[in-house]
Formats: structure tokens, sequence, C-alpha cells
């Protein structure tokens, strides 16, 4: 390469939200701040596994035979601490789109709101998402960069920032592949430039990555493939030091399964359920889950032909020697090996949540609360599985107390002799379903309802129309049966004054409304609004007002509670005057308190301000 002439320095303006951003990571307090160096070389191996494979297809590239390495130099007269490794190495475009954006789309909102509720930052944060790089900039002032990217016609190129609104680039001589990061630790942080100090911390954070480390000339890491191993060959302790490693998490894993599979298909794996899930499970696309290896060779990073959209809270690998070592990810997408692969990897992590639930009910109670939400969307997308994915759902329930689960299984075992159905009710939180008069029915028969609360119940629970032979039913649009005696006691007024008092809220309300009942469900509210036959769930009608602006909610029921004293009052001021602007004015109040307690007032000024009226007249 001709000897490159010395041109000055191009500057650099971070992105306003990198920025902040790196405020945040520098002015935070970390609880681990060693977590830069496992950020260091977790980057130094992604960058030797995209060289190791190019080599499967490819060997026209700079340095082609180089060994892949990483090196590793502390010196503590000389104050340098400097990493390098033999990998793809980085272009101009990456050195100013890789480390000069944030990776993750909305990696700020959510750092930014733990700051808020004053949460210390842990180091799991920063490789969940995708900012490991600058987490360096807890221990150093400085960081420089001298890269050189994979192909023969690049350059060497130096990246110098002080994290704090600017970056430079400029071109140097550098002959080798590959990244070398250097810096002075800050006066705090001179622990790290003791050797015995950065191998302590490399053989807990990265023994497993499948490259040699050399620190200060000494080779640290032992790579052992562990899911090659017998399972009873396998320590506890091993398991767990090798899923912080490929998920970058601080906590054991909860739970793991260990497969060998030998027939129609061939594959090792090991598979971790995490203890706890990450803060946007289900917005963060660049969430890693399960890395695809052919025999031993890294392949994919997150390969996602291997498991199905419900089971992504799984971490872990699988290594097959049925896939040939060139294959693309192009190829991967439409795999029949990987389709057998992710048929054998759902059924036995279905069937070990089935273990689970059987023998440690605390430890999948815990599971469930963490990744319940995404795990019921295999109801609606693998109907294969479907009667298995029922059996694990969970759900809170009017006869446990907060906080406490149940399974349809266990409610019917609950059921009383009669009872044919399994009532269910939804709400924003359990307290709010709670609230709803609609339950007092079934709280006075002491029947037992589930609570749905969570946002995801209404995609998921029109999938589930029965259980073991009961009929799944909504407690707002269940019918309710009573008996002729009962019904002659709800239905207090007599026939007359009940039927006018019915006509004369329909003729206030007019079209608001789909009908006007005597209620049969009410027991301490004087009305409530319920769905008719046809209609959607109140909790589905929300959310496809939320995917659909132009969406219009249908027409409810007003069921009038004749029993309560208010409507009492109502019908004899009825028989007395039934032009009376008071009776009228009452009647769109109680509608409208309705709508209030559904969520579906849109002008709450007015009902406030008859509220006021009310109130004035009462006091006179």
């Amino acid at each position: 390469m001709e000897e490159i002439k010395q041109q000055k320095a191009q500057e650099f303006e971070y992105k306003a939200e990198m920025k902040q951003l790196l405020n945040l990571i520098i002015n935070s307090l970390y609880t681990q701040q060693e977590i830069f160096l496992r950020e260091l070389v977790s980057n130094s191996s992604d960058a030797l596994n995209k060289v190791r494979f190019r080599r499967l297809s490819d060997s026209n590239f700079l340095d082609a035979d180089v060994p892949l390495k990483i090196w590793i130099e502390v010196d503590k007269d000389k104050e340098l601490f400097s990493i390098e490794d033999s990998g793809v190495g980085m272009s101009k475009d990456d050195l100013i789109n890789q480390l000069g954006t944030i990776a993750s789309s909305g990696t700020l909102e959510v750092l930014q709101q733990i700051r808020q509720r004053q949460q210390s930052f842990d180091g799991n944060l920063i490789g969940q998402f995708g900012v490991g790089f600058y987490s360096v900039f807890m221990v150093t002032d400085e960081i420089t960069v001298d890269t050189r990217y994979i192909e023969n016609d690049s350059i060497g190129l130096r990246w110098k920032s002080i994290g704090e609104d600017k970056f430079s680039i400029e071109e140097i001589e550098k002959k080798e592949r590959g990244t070398k990061i250097y810096f002075k630790l800050k006066e705090d942080f001179k622990e790290y430039y003791e050797p015995e100090r950065i191998k302590i911390i490399l053989q807990k954070y990265s023994n497993f990555v499948d490259f040699p480390i050399f620190l200060n000339g000494e080779e640290i890491n032992k790579v052992s493939a562990i899911w090659h191993k017998k399972k009873d060959d396998v320590k506890e302790d091993e398991l767990n030091e090798f899923y912080k490693f490929i998920s970058n998490d601080f906590q054991d894993p909860l739970a793991h399964i260990h497969l060998s599979i030998e027939g129609n298909v061939n594959f090792k794996s090991l598979l971790f359920i995490p203890q706890s899930a990450p803060p946007m499970l289900f917005k963060d696309v660049h969430e890693k889950s399960v890395q695809l290896y052919s025999s031993k060779i890294f392949i994919q990073d997150d390969c996602k032909e291997l498991l199905p959209e419900y089971l992504r809270f799984l971490r872990g690998l699988v290594d097959t020697e049925d896939l040939p070592l060139n294959v693309s990810r192009e190829l991967t997408q439409n795999s029949p090996v990987l389709a057998k692969i992710k048929n054998v990897i759902t059924s036995k992590t279905l069937a070990h949540l089935e273990e689970i639930a059987e023998n440690d009910k605390g430890k999948y109670e815990k599971f469930f609360k963490n990744f319940g939400s995404l795990f019921k969307l295999g109801v609606n997308s693998d109907w294969s599985n479907k009667e298995k994915i029922t059996n694990l759902l969970r759900f809170e329930s009017s006869a446990l107390p907060k906080g406490e689960i149940t399974s349809f299984k266990e409610y019917i075992s609950r059921m009383k002799a009669e009872q044919k159905e399994i009532f269910y009710l939804t709400g924003d939180s359990r307290e709010k379903v709670e609230q709803n008069p609609n339950l007092e029915y079934f709280k006075k028969n002491e029947l037992e309802v589930l609570y749905l609360s969570d946002p995801v119940d209404v995609f998921t629970i029109p999938y589930i129309s029965e259980f073991d032979g009961k009929e799944l039913k909504s407690a707002d649009k269940v019918d309710i049966k009573v008996s002729k005696e009962e019904e002659t006691r709800l239905d207090s007024l007599t026939e007359d004054s009940s039927k006018s008092l019915i006509e004369l809220f329909k003729d206030v309300l007019k079209d608001k409304v789909e009908d006007v009942l005597v209620s049969k469900r009410l027991v301490e509210s004087p009305v409530t609004l319920v769905v008719g036959k046809e209609g959607l769930d109140a909790q589905m009608e929300k959310m496809m007002q939320y995917l659909d602006k132009e969406f219009t909610a249908s027409k409810r029921i007003l069921e009038i509670n004749t029993t309560h004293p208010l409507i009492k009052n109502l019908a004899k001021m009825h028989i007395a005057n039934d032009k009376n602007e008071l009776l009228r004015s009452s009647i769109t109040q109680l509608y409208e308190g309705a709508l209030l307690i559904d969520g579906y007032l849109k002008n709450p000024n007015e009902f406030v301000k008859r509220t006021f009226d009310f109130m004035e007249k009462a006091t006179v």
C-alpha cells in the first residue's frame, strides 16, 4: 500500500440523541464499571466472527491467513490500556454510523426513565442496548480507535473522541487488518492497569469467547464448547457462566434446556430462560435471541428461524452438522433443516415449561409474570401447539389475592357444580376490573372471574373459545340467567312503572345506546353499560381504536338497577312529572357516569358542570 499522506483530521458532531446518551453513561453511576472490558471483548469477538464467516466462501481479502486473536495490553508505567483484534475492521462509514449514532431504537428513552426513577444502571443495560463501546467512557476521558477494514483496497483510519460534542476521523498508516482501541484510565480506575485484575474479569465474563485472548502475551481463556458435553458432565456453575457470557446478563438463568438430538435432524443446543425480561421485550429489534453454529463454527448471531415469535425470550445457541459451513443468511430463512430444528425446540421448550409448572409453581409464576405477555401470542400463531400453550396460560382471579395467578385447569377445579362457563373480565389493571359494576352479580353469587388486565389478552382470548368443554364468556357480555322469583325481586318497580321509566331512558338517550334493559347483574350500582351479543369486548375496542383512529366503537346496552334507591327516586319523579328537567339531566348524568367508568367519556367538562348543578340544587 502506498504511504498515506498526512491529512488533517475531520471533525464530526454527534447527533443530539447521542450526546444525551453519552452524558447519561459518563455521568451516571453504573453498578459494575468493569463491564467496559466485557463489552470491548464482545465487540472484538463479533468482528472476528465476521472474518471467520467470510472465510467459508471467500479468501480474497486483506490478511486472509492472519490468525484470529484478541490482544490486550496494560501498562501502569506508561498509563496505557489497549485491546486489539484481527477482526473485520471498520470503514469510514462504519466509524461514523456505528460509533456516532445510537445502536438501538428506544435506548435513550429507557435509560432516561430509569434515571428519573433514581434506579442504578447495571452493566446489563449497556449490553442489551448495543452501546457497549461507550461504556469505556466510564473509566477514561478519551478513546482512540485505530482500524483498517477487511477489503484489500482499504486504508488505515483513526477515530478519536472525548465523549462530548464531537469525534474526529483521520487517515493513518496501518498495515494490518483489524481494530485497536486504546486509552488512559481515569485516576479512580487505575486498578485496571493491573494484569491480575484484568485476568479475573476476563475469566468471569469472557472465558467462552471462541477466540484466543492474550493478556500481556499470556493466553487467558480456555475455549470450551460445553454444549457438546453430556448433560451430566456440565456443572451448574459452568452453565450459569456460559449463559452470562452469551446473554450479557449478570443474573443466573431461571432455567436451562440442554438438548442433544439425533434422528431426522441432528443438533446440539443450550437454551436458557432469563430471570427477568428486558425493558423492551416487544420493541427492541436488536435484542439477541439464539445463535446458530454449524459444526462449532459461528454462522449467525440472532437466528430468528430457530424460534417461533412467542419463544423469543430464550437465549442460547444451536449447533448442527446438517447445515453446510458456507450457508448464507438468506438460505437460513427457508432452510428445511432449521424448520425441523425449530419444531423440536418448540416441543421441548413447551414440555420443559410444563415440567416447571407441575414441579415448581413459584419458578413458573416468575417465568410467566416476566414473559407471559409474549408467550400468550402463541395461542393465535401456533395452531399445532395451541392446546399445550393454553394449558400453560395464567391469569389473576377474583378467587385469589392480588399477584397470584391461576390456570384454566385450576379454575375449573374450583367451579360450582352447576356452573357451565369460565367467566372473565378485561380491564387496564386489576384495580380497574374490580371496580367494574359488571362484576357485582358474580361477587354476590361467589362466581370466580378471571381478571384479564394484560393488553395482549384481548388478542389471545378470542382464539380460546372453550377449555375442557367449558365455554369462555366475558362477564360483561354473558346473558345472566336468574329464577322467576329473583327476576321479580330485581325489578322491584311495578311492570308499568318499570316499562315507562325504560321508555324515558330511551327517549333521553336516543341513539347513544343500543338498548335500555332492567339489569340482572347489578347489585350496588344504579347503571352499567354492557356489550351487545354481536359487539366486541370493551378492551378489544380500545385496542382497535388505538390501531385505527377511524374505528368506531359499537353502541352499548344500558342496564338499570331498579332495586337501587336512585332509580326508584327517578321512577317516582317520572310518575309525578315526566317533563322534569332534573329527571332528564339525571338520566344523562347516569349514562355519562357509566361512560366515565368504562373510559369512553369524551367530554368530561359537561359531566363535571352538571355535577356542580346537582350539588347547587341539593345544598339549597
